[in-house]
């Protein structure tokens, strides 16, 4: 199946030359825009979301988005990936399909997500041609074990929950693939990096050795407002200079749902405010914390009036910030 290759910087609307900083702000941008969570007469804002998410997390990693880069439009035809967009296929190699049913695209997948030879068995003789050696061998060769990125979000894993992955298997003997759909669990509290066994998903084994085992591997979906540190969530909340001065009260929205903030008069750019047990599971019945970074935020432009009185302002004002 051919694979369409993905424009990401398109998708975030950015030049090819834009700095890592405005890349961060476009996703920003459009991920508060398409969240699902805030457009939600929008059918499409959920795949949408998870395409803006796609591209931040290529574009977002410079290591991935050098490889993006030097690949280009023609990426099948470059080394590792033998004109058949998978790298590896091939004898030995990891031809799996998933249908974006990981959260990743074909693309994403064929290009970042897909690894073989993740521990188990193996196939001893992929390096060297495979089908010739396998054919004269007679005894029970097991399946390698493959792995790949499975896209899940932190409403995902607040209470745990399950995903229908679709799998198109390749044939041990090269008849063409097997197509599959599974029902996997996700663990509340899963952490990025953490992996979910499938067993005998993997490789098929040869004169009737086992399967190998297919590892999906977390990856945190990225959140407009959050940020994962462990189990604590970051995140910046924007004040207007006046609620830094008076003090306010703030409604945050929160996987735990929402919460009324004080913040006091004359508190500090860049405080940190703490609240217990607002983030994400650790443990059967524990949390971590959410903190909120107070980020005071000046309008790009001002009225007359406006102006006037932030000059009255600083006529009567004793603050002298570089005394």
């Amino acid at each position: 199946m051919a694979v369409k290759y993905r424009d990401y910087y398109e998708t975030l609307g950015v030049p090819k030359n834009a700095s890592q900083d405005d890349i961060k702000k476009a996703f920003k941008k459009l991920a508060r825009k398409h969240h699902p969570d805030v457009a939600k007469d929008d059918p499409k804002a959920e795949e949408t979301f998870k395409a803006i998410n796609e591209a931040y997390e290529v574009l977002g990693d410079p290591e991935k988005r050098q490889k993006y880069d030097t690949l280009g439009p023609d990426w099948q035809q470059g080394a590792g990936f033998g004109g058949g967009g998978f790298p590896g296929s091939g004898a030995g190699g990891f031809d799996f399909n998933f249908g974006g049913s990981t959260g990743f695209s074909d693309f994403f997948e064929s290009v970042f997500g897909r690894r073989g030879g993740s521990g188990g068995g193996g196939d001893p003789f992929g390096a060297f041609g495979g089908g010739a050696h396998r054919a004269r061998s007679t005894r029970p060769i097991a399946g390698e074990d493959n792995e790949a990125d499975l896209l899940v979000s932190i409403e995902e894993i607040m209470t745990g929950s399950s995903r229908q992955i679709r799998l198109s298997q390749p044939n041990a003997d090269g008849s063409g693939s097997t197509e599959k759909t599974i029902r996997i669990k996700i663990p509340k509290g899963i952490s990025e990096g953490k992996r979910i066994r499938c067993a005998g998903l993997g490789n098929l084994g040869y004169n009737g050795g086992p399967a190998g085992d297919l590892y999906l591997r977390i990856r945190l979906e990225r959140h407009p407002l959050f940020t994962v540190e462990g189990s604590d969530l970051m995140m910046e909340l924007p004040l207007a200079p006046w609620e830094i001065v008076l003090g306010t009260t703030a409604t945050l929205h929160t996987p735990h749902g929402d919460v009324k903030l004080t913040i006091k008069a004359n508190s500090q750019s860049g405080k940190k405010l703490r609240l217990k047990g607002k983030g994400l599971p650790k443990g059967k019945s524990d949390y971590g914390d959410l903190y909120v970074t107070l980020s005071p935020e000046f309008p790009e432009e001002s009225s007359s009036a406006e102006k006037e009185l932030w000059k009255q302002l600083s006529e009567i004002s004793t603050f002298r910030p570089r005394d």
